[in-house]
């Protein structure tokens, strides 16, 4: 998000699923928050590969801090169906079928 390579809706989409799973640690006994959370996380999976996919430059030449934040975008997609599967596992304790 810091380098400007991935657009703008990259970021909106991360840091307001962010803000929705703030609610949802907040409030530990509403079934919606962690719902919506998860349905989030799951979305932004999608759209994470889209942006990776569209937005990765074709040619060879990228500055360090390019590299490095086209890495953490795809360390943090990694890491997202860790995340999905703990907050599934939250959304069970809470009540969820």
């Amino acid at each position: 998000c810091m380098n400007y390579m991935l657009p703008l809706s990259y970021a909106w989409g991360n840091f307001g699923v962010l803000a929705v799973g703030i609610w949802a640690i907040v409030q530990r006994d509403s079934l919606d928050a962690i719902t919506m959370f998860l349905t989030g996380l799951l979305l932004t999976v999608l759209t994470d590969i889209i942006h990776i996919s569209i937005f990765y430059p074709s040619h060879g030449f990228l500055s360090d801090a390019q590299r490095f934040s086209l890495g953490m975008a795809i360390f943090s997609l990694l890491l997202k169906p860790v995340s999905c599967y703990l907050v599934y596992r939250m959304y069970r304790e809470r009540g969820g079928e």
